[in-house]
């Protein structure tokens, strides 16, 4: 009974390693990534007025999706002739990226597809001056320092290619939905972290990332089904058609 048992045994294991053998596999590492960008720190060196510091990381649940989560920090201050405004304060983001390219293409190597976040930004922002002129006279005033939280949703196109072992560049598109800039209809800020123009109810940027990996897993992807099972013939000559599950 027991070399019956293990017959059949070795018999599946043969089978499945032959099915295996007839389809095409790619071996693709599954990796964790971790990453900065670059805009910001080279926007503040041409304007000091705009300090934007942001970082990416994400790890990869299949050769299709990640989970994303990215942060930073924002200190901002522009001023005009009639008056002066100032916010700072941290975001974060989380959600999934797809990848579109095919297992084949991509090879854990290049990224092409699109992005899912919500976003939340904790800030403080104040106009320190400000005036207006009204029939009679000239106002000077200006609002205190008040905390706020924001939300927003984000979807975010890009693309990503390895350049060296490990080492990936690759730019992203932001394109940005308000659900609340935390002060009502009146009190919106002008910019806040992570959003940009608080009066808008839809917003764009782009990030252009340097992005080191660590593979940590690898998995073995069929790229091609089998091929469909010749028909066998019956004593009569009749032949019968076997059906293809991958159809």
């Amino acid at each position: 009974m027991r070399r019956t048992y293990a017959y059949f045994i070795s018999l599946l294991i043969l089978t499945g390693t032959c099915a295996l053998q007839a389809q095409d596999t790619v071996m693709f590492p599954l990796k964790l990534r971790l990453g900065f960008d670059l805009v910001g720190p080279g926007y503040y060196y041409y304007d000091k007025n705009n300090l934007n510091l942001e970082g990416h990381f994400s790890v990869d649940k299949s050769e299709k999706m990640s989970f994303a989560a990215e942060g930073g920090y924002l200190n901002y201050k522009y001023s005009q002739y009639n008056y002066n405004f100032q916010a700072k304060g941290i975001f974060i983001k989380a959600g999934v990226d797809f990848n579109l390219l095919k297992p084949p293409v991509s090879s854990g190597r290049y990224w092409g597809g699109i992005g899912l976040r919500y976003g939340l930004t904790l800030y403080q922002s104040q106009t320190p001056s400000f005036q207006y002129k009204n029939y009679w006279d000239t106002i000077h005033s200006f609002v205190p320092k008040r905390n706020g939280a924001g939300h927003f949703l984000e979807v975010a196109p890009g693309i990503r290619t390895e350049i060296f072992k490990n080492v990936s560049i690759g730019w992203i598109i932001r394109l940005r939905l308000l659900i609340s800039a935390g002060g009502g209809k009146d009190l919106r800020p002008i910019y806040f972290p992570g959003y940009g123009d608080g009066s808008k109810s839809v917003s764009a940027g782009i990030n252009y990332y340097v992005i080191w990996s660590i593979p940590y897993k690898t998995k073995r992807v069929i790229t091609k089904p089998p091929p469909p099972e010749e028909p066998e013939e019956t004593e009569t000559g009749t032949q019968i058609q076997q059906t293809n599950p991958y159809r």
